[in-house]
């Protein structure tokens, strides 16, 4: 059961210590693994806890709550990932604010990204989000719309592709759930043949990210396990 945390300075080191479980487990690093702590809905006092506990990685699914926060976090060094739905009249703002974005599932919003992005900012990193599961109700291309979007992101300009994320279907069988991670490092490796260098696997939530370390994930968004339920 997912223990609740009383502050985000409690939850964040217990979350590090599951990391660090799970990557030993794998026979890896980790200091291979970015910790993104979801902070949508938590108002920024609660995200300064986190940043004063060490925590410098940030997840938001909301533009314009995104963008209070990290106009009031500004000089604090945070990396601010974008991990939510991105519609076409909110990306000019996610250009110019964030660091990375999870969440890219068509060439439209990847060239307005990448269209809008600023030039002093330097290049926006960039994770194609793929829908592994038969979920209709979830964002993301398909595995086989996967290496056409992977061509046309490759040669923007102002966007750096860096790999591939995704939110699996939910299994009540860990070895099934272990399973959609590992599909999502397949396609990645298939990427890879078509010259594309990836080095970002975007997978893995409060309560699953052990089972998507033992499949090689880079990057685990956690929200609830440091911050606690949202309201």
């Amino acid at each position: 059961m997912l223990t609740v945390p009383q502050n985000p300075s409690s939850g964040l080191r217990r979350v590090r210590q599951r990391i660090a479980e799970a990557a030993r487990a794998a026979g890896r690093d980790p200091a291979e693994i970015t910790l993104i702590g979801v902070s949508k809905t938590q108002p920024v006092e609660r995200v300064r806890e986190a940043h004063d506990a060490g925590l410098r990685d940030f997840g938001e699914n909301y533009v314009q709550e995104a963008v209070d926060k990290i106009r009031a976090l500004e000089d604090a060094g945070v990396t601010w990932h974008f991990i939510g739905a991105l519609q076409s009249n909110k990306t000019r703002a996610v250009a110019e604010h964030f660091h990375w974005v999870h969440t890219v599932d068509r060439e439209k919003i990847a060239r307005r990204l990448s269209e809008q992005r600023p030039f002093h900012a330097g290049p926006l990193q960039v994770c194609l989000q793929v829908r592994l599961g038969d979920e209709p109700s979830k964002s993301g291309v398909t595995a086989a719309e996967l290496p056409a979007l992977a061509d046309a992101v490759a040669g923007m300009p102002r966007i750096a592709l860096r790999g591939l994320m995704c939110i699996p279907p939910e299994e009540p069988d860990p070895g099934r759930q272990r399973g959609w991670f590992a599909e999502l490092a397949r396609l990645s490796r298939s990427l890879g043949v078509r010259g594309h260098a990836l080095d970002v696997l975007s997978m893995g939530m409060s309560g699953d990210f052990e089972l998507a370390i033992a499949e090689g994930a880079t990057h685990v968004r956690v929200g609830t396990a440091i911050f606690g339920p949202r309201a």
